[in-house]
């Protein structure tokens, strides 16, 4: 009769237990807000719009260079998103422990960094060009403008810009854009830092995965 009124009492506690542990739905009424979907669209956002900026900086004049119009970082960071975006849909699957979900963290942790570092790079470029085009002296020779930091010193480079109807372009729209690279490129390597930051400090573990296991004895239920 006592080992009866046992089982009985252990089966009604199982049973409590699992009334009081989280339901499948309450782990994703906001998973919008999870990582790392928010800092994927975050990623996606500032890479499309770092890559229309630079299209339209090529737009004033074919003659600029690669590192001038970052296109390449912005093009960079959507992979970096799209990575993110495959994280976040398997991430949801029962097994969390799988080959291929680790892989995919840690390529999304290095492409994070590669990102970061590459934004940083963005923006020592676009600041050395910004402070050399608001030092410029340009001349209009046609269909180019002409541009020289130093307009008396017979033997100081110049720079020419093909393709350019009007220098007030070069010294005036050319530059607002590179301040405008800088901008973006400081908000996309913040957003990187911090997706490399999570994943390094939660050990690729920090969100919800779909599988619970409860505990008997500390009547408390944990992620895996």
């Amino acid at each position: 009769m006592g080992q009866g009124q046992k089982d009985s009492s252990d089966k009604k506690e199982g049973k409590k237990k699992r009334d009081d542990s989280p339901t499948p739905d309450d782990g994703h009424k906001c998973r919008v807000c999870r990582f790392p979907l928010l800092i994927a669209l975050l990623q996606l956002l500032l890479g499309v719009a770092v890559t229309a900026v630079a299209f339209l900086m090529l737009a004033i004049s074919p003659s600029l260079l690669a590192r001038e119009t970052p296109h390449w970082a912005g093009i960079i960071l959507c992979l970096v998103s799209i990575l993110g975006f495959v994280l976040y849909c398997i991430t949801y699957l029962p097994d969390e422990r799988t080959s291929k979900q680790f892989i995919v963290k840690l390529l999304y942790f290095v492409l994070c960094m590669i990102g970061l570092v590459i934004s940083v790079l963005v923006m020592a470029f676009a600041a050395h060009h910004c402070e050399q085009t608001t030092d410029f002296i340009c001349k209009q020779e046609g269909e180019e403008c002409r541009c020289r930091l130093n307009e008396d010193d017979p033997i100081a480079r110049t720079f020419t810009y093909e393709g350019v109807s009007d220098c007030e372009v070069i010294t005036g729209t050319l530059t607002l854009y590179f301040l405008i690279q800088i901008i973006l490129n400081l908000a996309q390597a913040i957003v990187c830092a911090v997706g490399a930051f999570i994943m390094w400090k939660h050990r690729y573990q920090a969100f919800f995965a779909g599988l619970q296991i409860g505990s008997l004895s500390m009547q408390q239920w944990q992620k895996v």
